[in-house]
Parts: structure tokens; sequence; C-alpha cells
């Protein structure tokens, strides 16, 4: 009796096993639902590095969701321009892009926060302020009004000030310098006498090789030994003040990241932050080695003056006091991310700032 009683509740227990397997079943198939995507990123396929963060990114949201949710990476021009990429997500036309922020700057210099500032955040500062600093609320409450809802999605660090074909020594020298470089840099270069130029990529080297413009600043050594700008343009600057880690996004339809299961909200955001994570650590792998090979084919490494560095700064503040002034979206995000960046270096000179030094004085001193 107690064997036969055994078996009879065994096999109830079964029975409701499998009955709850059978029930479970659909439930995790509506939790999981068919979903395909596009993100159109504005970056061509040969700047890996960059573009690669796409990759990352689909690669891991069609991975933890066992091929249910996928996205389609594009490179630029192949959907749209990549300086249209956020009108695309905008109007629907791809549900998602990978891009920077700041190119949209035409639209409202309120944009640049999303990518970087002159003087503003380096890149572990960026991520600080993005993840716990309060700096993403403030701008999804921005770019809203565009229809947009944007997660991190990589950062180049610290950039390099470009290649110019003389020798910048200083503000004087930079009077009359035509100089591709974009957005709201561009207009705190005009404070010094520079006349910025707003040149795609793929046109920058023949635009240094003919002399239509005299220097362009691009991305770092990773990247910049792949355009080639060292053969028409010796003089390589450092460091790239407009943009001390300069981050990019995921633009997503707010419709359509509406309307996706909390599951996949959750699946994407960790891929974005993935990507975020990856592009960068590859900048910081690959530069060094890049930087090396561009000296030993003739690169000149210049430091931008200390002249130069202050007059950059007074006219960055000179921007912001006059951008504030008549932009309270512009206002708002501004004094949030200087306070945030005080901080920061309160904390950065004690420790990050005193590490870094010793270390790098002692690589100079064989130390090491």
């Amino acid at each position: 009796m107690k064997r036969r009683q055994f078996l009879k509740t065994a096999g109830a227990g079964a029975a409701v096993g499998i009955g709850a397997g059978v029930i479970a079943s659909p439930a995790i198939a509506q939790a999981m639902p068919e979903v395909k995507w596009r993100v159109t990123s504005s970056f061509p396929k040969s700047l890996d590095t960059i573009y690669g963060a796409s990759e990352v990114m689909a690669k891991a949201v069609s991975e933890a969701t066992d091929g249910k949710f996928q996205i389609q990476v594009f490179a630029a021009g192949e959907i749209v321009p990549g300086l249209q990429a956020a009108d695309a997500v905008t109007n629907g036309t791809v549900e998602m892009c990978h891009t920077a922020s700041y190119y949209y700057v035409g639209k409202d210099p309120t944009y640049a926060f999303g990518t970087a500032v002159p003087f503003g955040l380096n890149a572990r500062q960026q991520n600080a302020w993005f993840y716990h600093g309060g700096g993403m609320e403030l701008l999804n409450e921005f770019y809203k009004k565009a229809n947009i809802y944007a997660l991190p999605g990589g950062n180049t660090g610290c950039q390099m000030g470009g290649w110019f074909r003389k020798e910048i020594k200083t503000v004087a020298d930079m009077q009359g310098v035509k100089m591709r470089i974009g957005g709201f840099a561009g207009q705190v270069m005009s404070k010094l006498g520079v006349v910025p130029q707003q040149i795609a990529g793929g046109d920058i080297y023949p635009a240094l090789e003919k002399g239509t413009i005299d220097a362009a600043e691009w991305v770092g050594p990773a990247d910049d030994e792949k355009l080639g700008f060292n053969k028409v343009a010796p003089f390589y600057y450092y460091p790239g003040w407009w943009e001390g880690g300069a981050a990019l996004h995921f633009f997503i339809n707010t419709a359509k990241w509406d309307a996706l299961p909390k599951l996949y909200k959750s699946v994407l955001t960790t891929a974005a932050a993935l990507a975020n994570i990856d592009m960068q650590a590859k900048y910081d792998a690959r530069n060094p080695a890049a930087l090396k090979r561009l000296v030993g084919a003739g690169a000149q490494l210049r430091p931008f003056s200390q002249e130069i560095m202050e007059a950059c700064l007074k006219a960055s503040k000179e921007v912001y006091a006059e951008t504030s002034a008549k932009n309270a979206d512009f206002k708002k995000i501004y004094e949030a991310m200087s306070a945030f960046r005080g901080d920061e270096y309160l904390w950065f000179q004690i420790a990050e700032y005193s590490y870094d030094n010793f270390l790098i004085r002692a690589r100079a001193a064989n130390q090491l």
C-alpha cells in the first residue's frame, strides 16, 4: 500500500510538473516575442572600433534572447547619411541609431552634452554622470522632444587636438587657420580667429592634401592612422580639449522603446552598456601602438601651449554664457554638468591624478 500510494503521489506530482511545463512554455514565448529592428550607424565600417559598438550591442541582444530580438546593423549611408541618423529615429524610419549627439548642435546646442563639450568631463566622469549623476535623466528629458530615448553606447576617451600643416605656437598663429572642426567647439575656435569647416570624414584627407583646409581633428591615433592624415599634415597636437571624453549613444524611437517588453528593455540597456565599455577598452588598447607607428612614420607630436589652452578655456566660458542666456535647456544641463565636474576633479586630483602622474614620471625615468 505504501508503495502504491507513493507511485500515485509521484504520478500526480509528475502530472502537475508536466502541466506546469506546458503552461510555462506559452508564458515564456509570450514574454519573448519575435522583434526585428534596424540600427543605422553614423560611422563607416572601416572605422571598426566605433562602428563595431553597434555590432557588439546587437550580438549581445540576440544571444540574451535566444535570437528572438534581432537588431540589424547598417553603416552610414546604407539607409541614411551618417549625419541624418537621429532624424531617421525621430521620424521612425529606423527604430534606433548609433551616433554622436553633438552632430546635431545645429538643431539645438544642448545636444552637445550627450557627447562632449569643451573642457567638460573625461570619459570616466561621463559614465559617472550618465549612470549615477543624473546626466541621462536630464538628457532624456531633452531628447524626448525629438521622440528619442538614449542609452550610452561608447566613448573614445580623450581625443587628440588634430593635424596641422604648420606649427601653432601662439594664439596669434591660429588667426585665419581653416580647420575641420564642427559643432560647439567650432564656435569656440571662431573666437580665436580659426575658420571652422564642416567636412565629412572621407573628405578630410583630400582637403588637407590640396590645402583647402589647414588643419583637421578627427578622433585619435587608432582612427587617424587609418585615414592617413600624417602624410599631408605633419604636426599632431594634443590634447583635444573640446573632447575630453567623447561619448556615443544609441538613440531609440520613444514609441518603439515604449512598446518593448520589460525583458527586452532590460536586455537592450545591458547590451548598450557592454558596447559602451567595450568601445573605450578597444581605443585604450589600440591607441598606444598606433601612436608609435604614426611617430615612427614622421608625425611630430606637439602640445598646445599654455597660452593657447588658457585662451581656449576663456573663449569656451564666453560661449557657455552666451548660449545659456538664450537657451534654458542648455543652461540647465550645463550648470548640472559643471557642478558634477567640480566634485569629480576634487576627487580625481587626490587619487587618479596623483597615481597617474607618479607612474608617468617613473616610466619616463625608466623606473618601471
